[in-house]
């Protein structure tokens, strides 16, 4: 896939001869300060040559102690995109980790399906790679330190902690959305997100309701840590069902997530769309690295490497 298989294998045998990197990075700086200018793609591409495609990174001195993808539930936010690649790329290279970004997109004028976004990226990043954490993240907020590690601990972490917009404290201790971390193993016990949440809301308390439900629990760091300025943008409509569908969630754990997840790959440049009837995605994943990777012909070549899924 993508015409990079062969290459990965052959840096991961490079990787294995060396010693595993630190449990605390060296490198990190501590409280950032957030860049809100979006640089151009052909910037973006400029500022990081040591990306492999797919937005894939690997330490070179050292073999990272996790395989991490960060999947980026995402529609009509191209700006925050470029702020968000700005930010986030420095920061994971700082703490050495093996990672690669999946955007998936929902091109169809429906409401979002976050949830289902997010099952979509988990399962299309595992048939590229053999990643053990899952960084399920919105495009609009950006961390500000970055002793805010992107790895998945024993227990499903909730990583934006303290955002600007809410002044820096947990609105409620259940919360789950915005930035979480969850290994492959939690994604299944839970079997994944709910694909039933079609609009603005509920998506991340049915998540928190199941993770609690499996007998697992949620972990964070300290608020002075993960902090995270969120990107204005225009909000959603609420979903007026979500509150019914969060009150029947428990019926549903077992065969409402990953296990009626229900999606057609289409290759190269097709519009696709999502049913919200048949809970059905089609994906869009382009092929070529050197042309136009968006479907609206939005993102030029320098929106470089990373793996774009449309649906």
């Amino acid at each position: 896939m993508f015409g990079n298989t062969t290459f990965f294998k052959n840096s991961t045998s490079q990787l294995e001869t060396l010693k595993e990197c630190p449990l605390v990075p060296p490198n990190l700086v501590g409280r950032l300060k957030v860049l809100t200018e979006p640089p151009s793609f052909d910037a973006l591409e400029q500022m990081f040559p040591n990306l492999k495609p797919g937005g894939r990174f690997q330490p070179s001195t050292c073999a990272a102690r996790s395989k991490v993808a960060l999947v980026i539930p995402y529609r009509d936010r191209e700006e925050h995109l470029r702020i968000f690649l700005h930010n986030l790329h420095p920061i994971l290279q700082r703490q050495q980790l093996d990672y690669g970004i999946y955007v998936i997109e929902e091109a169809a004028d429906i409401k979002f399906n976050r949830a289902m976004l997010m099952n979509v990226g988990f399962v299309e990043a595992l048939k590229q790679h053999d990643y053990d954490c899952f960084i399920f993240h919105d495009v609009d907020l950006i961390p500000e330190d970055d002793r805010n590690l992107y790895n998945c601990p024993e227990q499903p972490r909730h990583m934006s902690v303290a955002i600007n917009t809410m002044n820096y404290r947990l609105p409620y201790k259940d919360i789950f959305g915005g930035v979480s971390a969850l290994t492959k193993k939690h994604m299944e016990i839970v079997n994944g997100f709910s694909n039933e949440f079609w609009g603005w809301g509920g998506e991340d308390d049915d998540m928190s309701n199941r993770i609690r439900h499996h007998g697992l629990k949620i972990s964070r760091y300290s608020p002075k840590i993960a902090r995270y300025t969120m990107l204005k943008h225009k909000k959603d409509d609420p979903n007026p069902d979500r509150y019914n569908k969060l009150y029947k969630g428990k019926y549903r754990f077992k065969k409402d997530g990953l296990s009626n997840l229900k999606y057609t790959r289409v290759n190269k440049r097709k519009v696709v769309f999502c049913s919200e009837e048949s809970n059905l995605c089609y994906i869009y994943e382009n092929q070529e690295f050197n042309t136009s990777v968006n479907i609206f012909s939005l993102f030029t070549s320098a929106f470089f490497k990373e793996n774009f899924i449309h649906c």
